[in-house]
């Protein structure tokens, strides 16, 4: 399993017009494959009298998935680009599809592909993306002498603070990479002269949100 990936935590929109041909690029964040055959009804639903509808997914399962289709456009001037839009930002489970009402005038080869590449782009500069870290949650308990050397280390590493209980000690619960779980935990006994616990709570994915951290399951 990878320890990271970027993917879109909430999907969007744009458009793109090249001589009277509007392209619609949307885009969403989708888990399987039957959620983003779903999502391609859907918007074939919405936008009926469109010409195209061409699209590309990667879903990262216990393997990676990629599919694409050019929806009656010439062979590799639609799916394949907006796949390699997503490809280009290494992103996992999303789906883009670009709707295509036909101008009447045609665009050629080199014409198809950019726009199909343009409006893929606009889709996701409308779609707020992040990055997800697989990471463990970790719950230490310290007395109150500790508590201040903790979050000046914390405050150091950049560690996001999930929760801090305060009691007759103090008990902090802290989300970190999986890949820097034990460096982090040496930090934690090192800085507080081993008199800290420390409770491995479980593993999770996590990103930051704008100023928050969101967590997500496995």
């Amino acid at each position: 399993m990878m320890d990271n990936y970027n993917t879109v935590y909430s999907g969007g929109s744009g458009e793109f017009i090249e001589k009277k041909s509007r392209f619609i690029g949307e885009v969403f964040p989708v888990e399987t494959e039957e959620e983003a055959i779903q999502y391609i009804e859907e918007v074939k639903k919405r936008y009926w009298d469109a010409r195209h509808h061409c699209f590309a997914y990667v879903i990262n399962g216990n393997q990676i998935t990629e599919r694409f289709s050019d929806d009656g456009e010439p062979s590799g001037t639609a799916g394949k680009p907006i796949l390699d839009v997503i490809k280009g930002d290494r992103l996992k489970n999303v789906l883009i599809v670009v709707t295509r009402y036909f101008g009447g005038t045609l665009l050629g080869t080199g014409g198809l592909v950019r726009a199909y590449t343009t409006a893929a782009r606009e889709g996701i500069n409308h779609s707020t993306i992040i990055s997800k870290m697989l990471g463990v949650k970790l719950k230490i308990g310290t007395d109150y002498t500790g508590l201040g050397k903790l979050q000046y280390l914390f405050a150091q590493k950049s560690i996001p603070i999930l929760e801090t209980i305060y009691a007759e000690d103090v008990f902090i619960t802290i989300i970190v990479p999986i890949t820097e779980e034990r460096i982090i935990v040496q930090e934690i006994t090192e800085s507080t002269n081993a008199k800290s616990t420390i409770e491995k709570v479980e593993e999770c994915w996590f990103a930051c949100v704008g100023n928050e951290i969101k967590l997500f399951e496995i």
